[in-house]
């Protein structure tokens, strides 16, 4: 049973946690902002996802409208994915959005440079930065980033990839609607901001370990505390002829960290060996 002094210990640790997502959620809208505010912007460029469809809009009619019409869009967006997503995904997903939408009207307008080749290529990078973190605390920058995360929650498809082919959709509005040297600026936005944020939400990337030790009992009942299933293999050592335990677990790149920390707290000498594994079939558990 546990005691008072846990639960507390508990609580304190959630509030952190809770907090320290909440701040980069913040910060990720901050990146957001000043990708388009500085780099996109001033030279009528596109990110992309709800932002670029905001973007075409404002640039049609005035862009100090884009930041209402980008809260304007995601509105529906984030109730549909309350219903669908959980309650703190969009929790996170609405701070951003505030945020960004926020950051959008007191950021000045600045063209940093003149290139526009430049600013499709370091608008996209910061750009996915603040995607690829939001997406990391637990929440999204709003838009199309809910719709690739159900997506990516059902599929192991990558989310740079999904949010690329999304974005293509308002490329091509763009470019019937403005003009195509436009649209191929964005493009190389876009395709700029999916490889970065493929390199930072890292949720998809499947691996397999095999946990070589003599604390069977010890390393199980801590391996059984993270989110996936292990498998026992009793082996034998090829010199010592020693008998030994190989545990097998499937886990992913972003939680490789914490199953690193649970093996070496029990077994400091244990051998252990990190595959990335191509497919799965079966039951997986998905991180929410």
């Amino acid at each position: 049973m546990p005691t008072r002094t846990s639960t507390m210990s508990t609580t304190a640790v959630n509030l952190s946690r809770t907090v320290r997502d909440a701040a980069v959620t913040v910060f990720s809208a901050l990146l957001v902002a000043t990708g388009l505010k500085l780099f996109l912007i001033p030279h009528q460029l596109l990110s992309g996802g709800v932002a670029g469809a905001a973007s075409v809009l404002g640039y049609l009619t005035n862009p100090k409208y884009i930041s209402a019409i980008y809260f304007a869009i995601n509105l529906p967006i984030l109730i549909w994915g309350f219903i669908a997503v959980g309650k703190k995904y969009i929790g996170l997903s609405m701070l951003c959005v505030a945020s960004t939408t926020w950051f959008l009207a007191i950021i000045p307008q600045v063209q940093v440079t003149k290139d526009p080749i430049l600013a499709s290529i370091f608008g996209g990078v910061i750009i996915a930065g603040g995607v690829g973190f939001s997406l990391r605390a637990g929440g999204s920058s709003g838009g199309f980033d809910i719709l690739g995360s159900i997506i990516t929650r059902k599929r192991d498809v990558p989310m740079g990839t999904v949010l690329f082919v999304m974005d293509g959709v308002v490329i091509l509005t763009l470019g019937f609607m403005k003009s195509w040297d436009s649209a191929l600026y964005a493009m190389l936005c876009v395709f700029v901001k999916s490889r970065v944020v493929n390199l930072i939400h890292i949720r998809h990337v499947k691996l397999t370990c095999f946990i070589v030790t003599k604390h069977k009992n010890e390393m199980l009942e801590r391996l059984n505390q993270l989110p996936h299933g292990v498998t026992v293999v009793n082996t034998e050592g090829g010199y010592s002829h020693e008998g030994n335990t190989m545990l097998m677990t499937v886990t992913t790149r972003y939680e490789l960290a914490e199953l690193r920390k649970a093996v070496m707290s029990v077994d400091p000498t244990a051998f252990v060996n990190v595959l990335e594994t191509v497919e799965i079939l079966g039951r997986f558990k998905r991180l929410a």
